[in-house]
């Protein structure tokens, strides 16, 4: 008796809320679908095979009799998680208490029956809902259901909280029971941690360009206009000039060119902050385009040296101009020009001092 009653008002139910927009009532249902309680739920065929592929075979396939009960079985679910998929079929709408208690159903049914607006959904609500606890489950079935989106995000989840996630039961079943998975979780963490180190390399050498883009500004500015207490030789080497925007380089420069003005091992080439120093020169030649104008020292030289002699790393040297000049550009048009004029704090002394640049 309570098994009919709540057929009945499921039927009730069913009745009220399947209806055309603006047309009334709908005509009489002339299909029924079984659920695994043996419960049946009166639909309409034609609603039903328009909105799933999977149904409109079932719906057109011949019948043995044609005055038997039509009955499409879809079984595998409680019975109000087919309600609640027979109700999106006509439409198109799940609230977000049916989404709570039957997602991973709805999921399920979406996938097996060709329904991509609800599968969408479901993925977009299940993803919302991952915890410490359901994020195994959620994983299986996303993986059993071709849903990619839910799936990356399971994946993403275990590897931020496998320290929690490997305690839980879920996790401990999937050893026993599912070794590919547990391989290819294993294997997704291998390859998110290398594409963190690519990241930070990537990043790194970045740094380098702009920080030897800089380093090329420096050079030039101190060059020709003189900075502080180093400038060209025709300037009074006395004559203060006030820091400018980009110090910290810019001292480090000066520094490493007085150095180099009175190393005495600079000609042996035992000195490695002359070799740093010969590098810079040798670069900011390879960039420059008015040799014979330029006032930087040795930048006729460099360029035509280059010009007459190839060196056995000279794509690798090129490919490094071409990083520097691609860095100086993108570093110019990224930054406002109130900022570009704006003078920076003079940096401590010591930590100028440090200031290095890497060639490889």
């Amino acid at each position: 008796m309570v098994q009919l009653k709540k057929v009945l008002s499921g039927e009730i139910k069913l009745k009220q809320n399947l209806l055309f927009p603006g047309a009334g009532v709908m005509p009489e249902p002339d299909v029924h679908v079984i659920t695994s309680c043996g419960s049946r739920i009166p639909a309409h065929s034609k609603i039903l095979a328009s909105a799933s592929p999977v149904l409109e075979n079932i719906v057109e396939r011949p019948q043995k009799r044609q005055s038997s009960e039509r009955k499409i079985p879809i079984l595998g679910v409680p019975y109000d998680a087919v309600s609640v998929f027979l109700q999106f079929l006509y439409s198109s709408k799940c609230g977000e208490d049916e989404m709570e208690k039957y997602g991973f159903h709805l999921l399920a049914l979406s996938h097996v029956y060709m329904v991509p607006q609800l599968k969408q959904l479901c993925s977009k609500g299940l993803s919302q809902r991952l915890n410490v606890d359901n994020v195994v489950d959620m994983l299986q079935l996303a993986r059993l259901c071709d849903a990619p989106d839910l799936y990356l995000k399971c994946m993403r989840s275990l590897s931020n909280n496998f320290k929690n996630v490997e305690k839980t039961e879920g996790w401990k079943f999937l050893q026993k029971n599912d070794p590919y998975l547990e391989l290819e979780i294993l294997q997704f963490f291998d390859e998110t941690e290398s594409r963190k180190k690519r990241t930070r390399r990537r990043r790194s050498e970045q740094n380098l360009y702009v920080q030897l883009s800089e380093a090329m500004d420096c050079l030039e500015h101190i060059c020709t206009e003189g900075c502080t207490s180093v400038g060209p030789y025709n300037m009074d080497p006395c004559k203060h000039k006030s820091p400018c925007t980009k110090y910290s380089t810019c001292h480090g420069l000066q520094l490493l060119m007085k150095h180099f003005g009175t190393c005495a091992k600079r000609a042996n080439g035992g000195c490695s902050h002359c070799k740093r120093m010969w590098q810079l020169f040798r670069l900011h030649s390879s960039i420059c385009d008015q040799p014979d104008e330029c006032r930087v020292p040795l930048c006729r030289q460099f360029k035509l040296k280059g010009n007459q002699v190839r060196r056995g790393n000279d794509a690798q040297w090129r490919l490094l101009v071409k990083k520097v000049v691609s860095a100086k550009t993108i570093s110019s048009l990224s930054l406002p020009k109130r900022k570009r004029e704006e003078p920076t704090k003079t940096p401590p002394v010591d930590q100028l001092h440090h200031h290095s640049f890497k060639l490889s």
